[in-house]
C-alpha cells in the first residue's frame, strides 16, 4: 500500500512518515466514524457518543441517554460539552481509560477497523485535528496525540496476537 498518498500537506510540512485520520483514508480510527461500539450493553452509533456518554453514566443518566440517542457524534458532544457540570466527579482521572476501553470495544467489534489498524504497520498515528492538543497534536503539532498514542498501543498488542497466532501455526 502507497501510505504517502494519504498524508496531507498539513501534516506532512513538520511530520515525518505520519498517519493521521482526521477525514481521510483512516478515518475509521476517528471517534466520529460511523462505526457503532457496543459497551456494557449498550450499542452507542459511534465511539465519541460512547465516550460522551460515559461522563454523566452514574451523575445523569438522563443525559446519557440523551447522548445515546443523539443524532450525530457532533451532538453528543455539544450536549456534553453543555452540560459539564454533571460530569462524573473524577473524569479527568478516568477519561483516558474510559477511551481505551471504546477503542478496544470498536477495534473487537469491527474487522474493517482492526484490517486499517494494521495497514498503518509501524508508522507514528495521530490524530491530526489543527483543533485538539490532548487527544490530537493541536494547531503547533506539539499535542499530546493521547488518542494516536491509544491506537498505537492497540496495534502493537494486536500485532504481536497475530505473530503469536502465526507461530503457534508453524508448529
Amino acid at each position: 500500500m502507497e501510505l504517502e498518498k494519504y498524508r496531507d500537506g498539513w501534516i506532512a510540512e513538520g511530520i515525518n512518515d505520519y498517519i493521521g485520520f482526521y477525514t481521510r483514508e483512516f478515518f475509521c480510527l476517528d471517534n466520529f466514524s460511523a462505526f457503532a461500539v457496543e459497551i456494557d450493553g449498550h450499542v452507542y452509533p459511534t465511539a465519541e457518543h460512547a465516550y460522551q456518554s460515559a461522563k454523566f453514566i452514574y451523575t445523569s443518566p438522563e443525559i446519557a441517554k440523551k447522548i445515546w440517542k443523539s443524532r450525530s457524534p457532533g451532538e453528543a458532544k455539544a450536549i456534553a460539552h453543555n452540560n459539564r457540570e454533571n460530569y462524573i466527579s473524577n473524569w479527568e482521572g478516568t477519561k483516558v481509560d474510559i477511551m481505551e476501553k471504546i477503542l478496544r470495544a470498536k477495534l473487537n467489534q469491527h474487522p474493517y477497523v482492526r484490517e486499517k489498524l494494521m495497514q498503518t504497520k509501524k508508522y507514528p498515528i495521530c490524530l491530526d485535528s489543527p483543533i485538539d492538543s490532548f487527544w490530537g497534536i493541536g494547531p503547533d503539532r506539539k499535542g499530546e496525540n493521547v488518542l494516536g498514542k491509544l491506537w498505537m498501543k492497540l496495534r502493537a498488542e494486536l500485532q504481536q496476537q497475530t505473530k503469536a497466532g502465526n507461530s503457534d501455526e508453524n508448529k
